[in-house]
């Protein structure tokens, strides 16, 4: 039988050929009676039919039943998993049509793996990260699938997964793995030798993003970025200043004198670095609205709210004070907060185009214009925690109800892409993305941790 003129509504809502004809070869009909059950079995090859019962209480054994939100959630985490046939591990950054990309692998790697109990996969699949790593900083070609190792913040964002097991497996055990990879990329930042990242004398890194996308914030229309975020980057600057808290704790415990000719130590050299960056952080993008500026690029400052300045209240080590930190949490509530994560701009500032509908060159002009992502929302609920421990989690608590609700309407057990930043907050995008799933788990395990908390 042929159905005609079969419609789908989202490929035509995205400019898609959106109208084609089905063929149904046929049915299968069977009689069943009362408390009688039929194993319907098809594959690509022939089967034993004796084997199917095991075959099939196999599956069941290692399946993790969808029967409550988490659940849903680990399997969702599962499906991003990705083994090569030399036994590489990766994560995909989500379904159906995202590759490996190293910045969506380091943001979602803990919550994909430590948040659920899962360290083995997290250090296979830093072992492989680590070979693109070094490869990139060796000058070497890239000989793995993970794509975009030479993005400025990908370091940075590596940082950032590894102080997240040193929090879960323990220090000592971090130091025995990740010690030298550590120190190895702080000083490839430090010394200039990426090719789009210098570390200028105020402390502060600098990127070019005029003519590339750089950033996550990467939508591009004919060729230029539609956010041409440039020269000093809030979230840059704040994970550089995390990293270099971070390293410095991870060398003063072991101790080594520095290989070019300076006497001080690796820790102290860290913090001495350390303390400029913090200052000239609060001098460059606090401003007197209490918020920060989202890059400051020479006399070009981009006043726009934005919710990557959330990261420097989130991450462990913060330039600001304990007011500053309040300060931006209020704004981010204020503007940016949806029941779906974080909005990408604030309807106040201009250009709010909240959205994600049309077609092509549509859809990229509103992508970081005001649409909401849940795996912002995460690194807000942990800098709400971080601020206001235990008086938060109920607050908290309801703000996990709107990711809950979507797990049965854009694609059944696990979160979209992106949102719409305006009532009824739909679920846009790829049906499945690895960096929400990750920070709504990892979200889940700090209110367990603060829960128990006295």
């Amino acid at each position: 039988d042929w159905y005609r003129g079969i419609e789908y509504p989202k490929e035509q809502e995205r400019g898609y050929a959106s109208n084609e004809d089905l063929y149904v070869p046929g049915y299968f009909e069977v009689p069943i009676k009362k408390d009688e059950s039929i194993v319907f079995s098809a594959s690509t090859k022939p089967i034993k039919t004796r084997t199917l019962k095991g075959l099939f209480q196999e599956e069941i054994d290692v399946r993790v039943p969808r029967d409550n939100f988490y659940h849903c959630l680990v399997t969702a985490a599962h499906q991003f998993h990705n083994r090569e046939a030399d036994d590489t591990r990766y994560l995909l950054a989500g379904y159906p049509w995202f590759k490996c990309r190293a910045r969506d692998t380091f943001i979602s790697l803990p919550g994909l793996t430590l948040s659920i109990g899962e360290r083995d996969y997290f250090e296979l699949v830093m072992k492989t990260s680590e070979k693109a790593l070094r490869e990139f900083m060796d000058g070497k070609p890239n000989t793995t699938k993970m794509a975009e190792v030479e993005l400025p913040d990908v370091m940075l964002w590596a940082v950032w997964a590894i102080q997240q097991y040193a929090k879960e497996c323990g220090k000592e055990c971090c130091i025995k793995r990740y010690r030298k990879l550590l120190l190895d990329m702080v000083k490839f930042i430090e010394k200039g030798k990426h090719p789009n990242l210098t570390l200028e004398a105020n402390g502060l890194l600098r990127t070019d993003g005029r003519d590339k996308a750089v950033t996550w914030m990467n939508s591009t229309v004919n060729g230029r970025p539609v956010i041409p975020r440039t020269g000093f980057i809030v979230e840059f600057n704040a994970l550089w200043y995390n990293a270099l808290k971070f390293c410095a704790s991870m060398a003063a415990d072991h101790p080594a004198v520095r290989t070019d000719g300076d006497t001080t130590s690796d820790a102290d050299h860290l913090e001495q670095l350390a303390a400029k960056t913090k200052q000239s952080f609060v001098d460059t993008f606090v401003n007197e609205y209490g918020y920060l500026l989202d890059y400051v690029d020479g006399q070009m400052m981009d006043w726009s709210v934005r919710p990557n300045q959330i990261f420097a209240v989130a991450l462990d080590y913060s330039p600001l004070s304990q007011q500053q930190m309040k300060s931006v949490v209020d704004i981010c509530t204020r503007e940016l907060l949806t029941p779906k994560g974080l909005r990408s701009l604030s309807p106040k500032s201009g250009g709010y185009n909240p959205l994600y509908v049309g077609p092509q060159v549509q859809r990229d002009y509103a992508y970081h214009q005001g649409t909401a992502w849940p795996w912002l929302g995460g690194f807000y609920m942990e800098a709400c925690l971080k601020l206001y421990k235990r008086s938060r989690l109920s607050f908290i608590e309801r703000q996990m109800v709107g990711y809950e609700d979507e797990i049965d309407y854009h694609a059944i057990g696990t979160i979209s892409e992106l949102f719409d930043g305006n009532p009824p907050f739909h679920g846009r995008g790829a049906m499945s993305f690895a960096m929400n799933v990750a920070e709504i788990l990892r979200t889940m395990k700090l209110l367990e941790k603060y829960s128990y908390q006295k």
